[in-house]
């Protein structure tokens, strides 16, 4: 199992990551925080994906809906957004996964195979 800042490296080994965060949508406080630097502040693109999650959640069950999220993809001009939902090893918890891909440099298919293998191998 490895550990917050172990997982964020490793997210940010992914090719055409911009920054990653970790990210409890039930407060929008992140866990942690990586990249983005002049790009992109990953804290201010974190609270904002958390309304995004928010939002999501609460169409599903007005539409009585049982299925859970996966993931979550936002395509810009120059960027794929990938908010990863982790399946949580504690009652309670809702944490996201949110990285930022450079368009022309990343694998999408790739990046989410990634994800879900950091995600499996984060101890939280």
């Amino acid at each position: 199992m490895a550990g917050i800042d172990i997982s964020l490296k490793e997210a940010m080994s992914i090719s055409g990551a911009i920054g990653v965060a970790l990210v409890d949508y039930t407060s929008g406080l992140t866990l942690g925080v990586m990249g983005g630097g002049a790009i992109m502040d990953m804290n201010i693109a974190a609270a904002g994906n958390t309304d995004v999650i928010r939002a999501k959640v609460r169409t599903l069950e007005m539409l009585g809906l049982q299925d859970g999220i996966e993931d979550i993809l936002i395509t810009l001009d120059s960027q794929y957004h990938l908010i990863r939902l982790l399946q949580g090893r504690r009652s309670g918890e809702a944490l996201f996964l949110y990285l930022a891909l450079n368009k022309s440099q990343a694998n999408l298919g790739l990046a989410r195979h990634q994800l879900r293998k950091i995600e499996a191998e984060l101890d939280f």
